[in-house]
């Protein structure tokens, strides 16, 4: 199972997992209504690594991106469904817009996206590939997205 870390406590982590010789993957989103392309996206980010770190989007966050009604799940219920999950390893909850501050701390050995995201757009390549680091777009699962989620809850039962 997976722990909830400060940014101060993950950065220790990332220390220690350096001096080990263990790749550190990291990888955020605001999960909000956890399914099947979530799981898999994080199925595809482990195996590129020893330590999983998803950076996740703070409720605050979330609403700056998504809009009024978001999140629908709680940043700390949220959080321990992500810790919950045997592929993830750490959780750090990030209050920004972007996980730019939380990427430059930890500096991962790879960072993942998703394939609907251009290498150019991600934020927090320039910090890893400087680093010697590498970013990874990751293909998502067709069919599967919290939109598409709740797009179907209302067209059932709204």
């Amino acid at each position: 199972m997976g722990e909830l870390l400060t940014r101060e406590e993950l950065v220790t982590v990332r220390h220690e997992a350096r001096r080990q010789g263990r790749k550190v993957v990291f990888t955020n989103g605001c999960f909000d209504l956890l399914h099947r392309g979530h799981v898999e996206y994080l199925i595809q980010a482990k195996k590129l690594g020893d330590i999983l770190v998803v950076g996740l989007n703070s409720d605050r966050s979330v609403q700056k991106l998504k809009g009024h009604g978001r999140p629908l799940t709680p940043q700390e219920d949220r959080a321990r469904v992500l810790t919950a999950l045997e592929m993830v390893d750490y959780v750090c909850i990030f209050e920004e817009e972007t996980p730019a501050r939380l990427i430059q701390a930890v500096v991962p050995d790879v960072l993942v996206k998703g394939s609907d995201y251009q290498l150019d757009e991600i934020v927090g390549r320039d910090t890893v590939e400087q680093a010697g680091g590498r970013v990874v777009s990751v293909p998502l699962v067709e069919g599967f997205s919290t939109r598409g989620l709740i797009q179907r809850i209302l067209q059932r039962y709204g």
